[in-house]
């Protein structure tokens, strides 16, 4: 059973920098696809794709949300997944959640290809 764990989330001045990392302590085989969504403030906010990585293929992909400012990178031998994110703004206030899937069938891109979700950290990036 996946289970993914999550951390590194807080508070920080806007132009810092935070780590968020996402370990799937099931330690199973199912987890081969891994990303990161982010979620705003707002009761009609949807989840966007920030970005993704996969064990067997090498890939990363990235969504237009952080415009190149994050890095996505993974151990596998640990089973976890680290979000670098820099020059942080306050819109980049959200709930950041980790995801992950055994196959993505059309789109990274797609909350719908991922089977289990992380309990969400909160990032905070004041003005």
């Amino acid at each position: 059973q996946v289970h993914l764990a999550e951390a590194g989330g807080g508070m920080v001045q806007a132009g810092g920098s935070l780590r968020l990392s996402c370990t799937d302590t099931g330690r199973t085989d199912s987890s081969q696809h891994m990303g990161w969504f982010r979620q705003s403030p707002g009761a009609d906010r949807d989840r966007e794709f920030v970005a993704a990585i996969g064990w067997s293929g090498g890939y990363t992909v990235y969504g237009d949300s952080l415009e190149g400012r994050v890095t996505i990178s993974g151990d596998h031998a640990k089973n976890t997944v680290y979000l670098q994110m820099n020059s942080l703004k306050p819109e980049d206030t959200a709930i950041y959640y980790c995801a992950a899937a055994k196959y993505i069938y059309r789109d990274y891109k797609i909350k719908e290809e991922y089977e289990w979700w992380g309990q969400g950290t909160q990032v905070t990036v004041s003005s």
